[in-house]
């Protein structure tokens, strides 16, 4: 009789991030480049190529579900959910909020919590939300908006480049849309 093979229990672990070893910091060529866009040094596709290829923190913060009331007659969490933050513009559109780095995260929330992805992700993950932005560093030190068809690019892990005419397009790999598939 044949018996299955033994798993392993590291078979059986869900996969970690990417960023397992990430300290928090801000990477030291996107810091720069949104601090030259901030003085005028740097153009806006610039800072998109940077930002495209860099690890961003997405907060998530705790939601109230449901609330119940003890012995005492004092209201108390029930039950409560993480969930990342959309910011409301004052035109009613909706943003994905992340930031560079721990310390820009802080200065908007210390309670809300980090979670670390790929700028793509980042995007995708504002795209399915629903929003039309991506806000980096609400809080400064240097804001920075991806928005509209930008955003959208970013989500589907195109990358901005810059050409020898000193242009600037777009890389990314072309939709699968050959019939049969």
């Amino acid at each position: 009789m044949n018996e299955p093979p033994q798993e392993r229990p590291d078979q059986r672990r869900l996969e970690g991030s990417e960023y397992v070893d990430d300290d928090g910091s801000a990477d030291p060529a996107l810091a720069a480049a949104l601090r030259a866009y901030d003085e005028g040094s740097a153009m806006y596709p610039a800072v998109l190529a940077q930002l495209a290829g860099s690890r961003l923190l997405v907060p998530v913060v705790a939601v109230l579900g449901e609330v119940e009331t003890g012995d005492d007659g004092l209201a108390r969490d029930k039950t409560s959910d993480m969930a990342a933050v959309l910011l409301t513009g004052a035109d009613g559109r909706l943003a994905l909020l992340a930031f560079t780095d721990q310390a820009a995260l802080a200065a908007w929330n210390p309670q809300a919590r980090p979670v670390p992805v790929a700028a793509h992700l980042a995007a995708a993950t504002a795209v399915q939300e629903g929003a039309d932005a991506l806000v980096v560093d609400v809080a400064g030190p240097h804001t920075f908006v991806v928005a509209d068809e930008d955003l959208a690019r970013i989500a589907a892990g195109w990358r901005p480049v810059h050409l020898a005419d000193d242009g600037w397009a777009w890389l990314g790999a072309a939709p699968d849309d050959s019939p049969g598939d």
